[in-house]
């Protein structure tokens, strides 16, 4: 095989990455392994090798010859530049059965479990395809004309699809970025250059609370101050639900977008949102400020906190732990069903939010600690003698720590529940537990992130 050589490919699997896993069809190199970008399981295609590797290589996907039965037209113009959603063009259908076999294939290569079947639960599906997302963050460029242009960047590049519309983001996010826009044209407002480190705008991020209609707009920028700030405010401020218009300054040469140097132009520098359970009988309201961590996808975030209650059936006398506690989101609807919550959480803006959500919605019996969960729950535990009848976990993506598993299976809790982001990471802490002495009751997968290759999951654990 050769770079640039022209094969048949038939896709069988999807990559981590979205990427379609296929092998050459004919010839010296059938079976050959290629990964396709834009390619659905079952897809026959023309692909074209643009880098070959020992034992695989990587495509670019000329013509589909014989389109998978899961197959569907994708919906936005840009699906195959933008690398935004790498499931466009596989049918809503072909999504869950995929989601589902993720995390089930994880638990089982990468876990070892031997009885996945029994306890996998059928995936929670969202009832919005589109326009779900209630916070965007917008890379700023030029064109080649030198405008100013707004969007996401293409698959593994710093390369600025400009897109106003993103079908996964709310409408109104359209006009902001379209009036954005245009007064960076008016008044001469630099874009930031990677490259000499210059210019002011660098990202636009827009957050709104999709239960009250609130807006709030938040400009990253490499300076310290907005210019012709009465101009964009006058134009802003039209905006329905618009509540607050921010700036985060950011002067580092680095990938991390936001900081805790924030500013306020005009308006709250926060909005607020409710989430709530019909079934549990809770109506929770939460500050959101620019660096907040909340659940992207409203109507989720709702099912996924129910189901992490349901799980945790407390009583009203549980004292229930809070690990990687973010904002205190899930420790508000813990709280209104148990003694107490002791939150833990490493980002301090996080903590402050948490502490004033407490506050907001008149939470006496919610704590919160600022730090490593790893360092903070061995010495309550091991020093303060503080013992969890009920732990909930949501970590970031690489998953839990090792010493918190450990000081975990110390105190043996009755319940665990364990909200993951990613299965594979998942699938390693959960064998840990399971070795430690804890039963897996069920793996619930969310579907929190449509249109892409993520996957939410919650497994319920029993000492």
């Amino acid at each position: 095989m050769e770079k640039n050589q022209l094969v048949s490919v038939r896709i069988a699997d999807i990559s981590q990455n979205g990427e379609g896993i296929g092998h050459v069809c004919a010839g010296a190199d059938e079976g050959f392994t290629v990964f396709v970008k834009d390619t659905v399981p079952g897809d026959l295609a023309d692909v074209r090798i643009i880098k070959l590797k020992k034992n695989y290589a990587y495509g670019r996907l000329m013509r589909v010859t014989e389109p998978s039965e899961d197959r569907v037209p994708e919906a936005c113009p840009e699906a195959r530049r933008c690398g935004g959603c790498q499931l466009q063009a596989m049918s809503r259908e072909a999504q869950l059965r995929m989601k589902t076999e993720k995390v089930r294939n994880d638990l089982e290569r990468i876990g070892h479990f031997d009885d996945v079947s029994s306890m996998m639960k059928e995936i929670l599906a969202s009832g919005h395809t589109y326009r779900y997302r209630n916070k965007a963050m917008y890379p700023v460029a030029e064109d080649r004309n030198g405008e100013p242009v707004a969007g996401f960047y293409a698959g593994r590049t710093h390369q600025v699809i400009s897109c106003t519309d993103c079908l996964l983001e709310p409408e109104t996010n359209a006009d902001i970025l379209r009036i954005i826009l245009g007064w960076m044209k008016k008044h001469h407002v630099p874009v930031y250059d990677e490259t000499t480190r210059r210019g002011l705008v660098r990202h636009i991020l827009i957050r709104q609370g999709f239960a009250t209609g609130e807006i709030l707009v938040c400009l990253v920028i490499n300076g310290n101050g907005i210019p012709a700030a009465g101009d964009l405010i006058s134009k802003l401020e039209q905006i329905d639900g618009m509540t607050g218009i921010t700036y985060c300054v950011q002067t580092k040469p680095v990938n991390t977008v936001m900081t805790d140097k924030i500013g306020t132009i005009w308006g709250l520098p926060y909005i607020t949102d409710i989430l709530r359970s019909e079934k549990f009988g809770i109506s929770a309201r939460y500050r959101i400020s620019p660096n907040s961590f909340y659940q992207v996808n409203h109507e989720m975030a709702e099912k996924l906190y129910e189901k992490v209650l349901e799980n945790a059936a407390l009583t009203g006398s549980e004292t229930v732990m809070d690990l990687y506690c973010g904002a205190g989101t899930i420790s508000l609807f813990l709280a209104s069903k148990a003694r107490r919550v002791i939150g833990v959480e490493v980002v301090p803006q996080a903590v402050r939010d948490a502490r004033i959500n407490a506050e907001l919605n008149g939470t006496a019996n919610a704590f919160f600690y600022e730090g490593k969960a790893e360092e903070i729950v061995p010495k309550l535990y091991e020093e303060e003698h503080v013992h969890a009848d009920v732990v909930v976990v949501d970590p970031p993506r690489k998953g839990c720590d090792a010493a918190l598993l450990q000081t975990i299976l110390r105190m043996k809790p009755d319940r665990l529940i364990y909200v993951s982001c990613d299965p594979a990471t998942l699938a390693r802490d959960l064998r840990i537990l399971v070795d430690g002495g804890f039963r897996i009751k069920n793996v619930q997968p969310c579907e929190q992130f449509n249109q892409t290759v993520h996957i939410e999951s919650v497994a319920s654990l029993e000492f």
